[in-house]
């Protein structure tokens, strides 16, 4: 039987996610990471990006993760992010219409603008439009 470890995304809201996997392949703010069962301890910030976790029986599913930190054990991953959403929970025409709002916010400031979260808005606009246009 091959090995699995047990994945918990959790947000404020909701567990996105309880399950025995595989594998666990994420971005960080160290870079990319793959996390397989007997993985060294170590904790991490994450930052946005999608992540893919190869499931039990071997399929692929892909959610969108939105800054957090990941704790990882060598027979569990559990990652509290602010904020994660699965592919059908995406509004793609809504999420094209932030882009645009926060690349125009980060590219041209005011005196009143948030430059770091028109940075945040941008990254997590991107990252959903990644999760539900490309061909995985």
């Amino acid at each position: 039987m091959e090995a699995l470890m047990q994945l918990q995304i959790i947000t404020p809201d909701k567990m996105m996610c309880d399950e025995p996997v595989k594998m666990v392949e994420m971005r960080t703010a160290e870079g990319e990471i793959g996390v397989l069962p007997g993985h060294i301890p170590v904790t991490v910030m994450m930052i946005p990006g999608v992540a893919h976790i190869t499931t039990a029986d071997g399929s692929i599913r892909h959610i969108a993760i939105h800054d957090g930190f990941v704790e990882i054990q060598p027979d569990r991953v559990s990652i509290m992010a602010e904020l994660a959403e699965w592919p059908e929970d995406i509004d793609l025409d809504r999420a094209k219409e932030a882009l645009a709002r926060a690349r125009e916010r980060f590219m041209h400031p005011d005196e009143n603008t948030d430059v770091p979260r028109a940075k945040r808005a941008w990254a997590r606009a991107k990252t959903r439009i990644e999760l539900v246009t490309r061909e995985w």
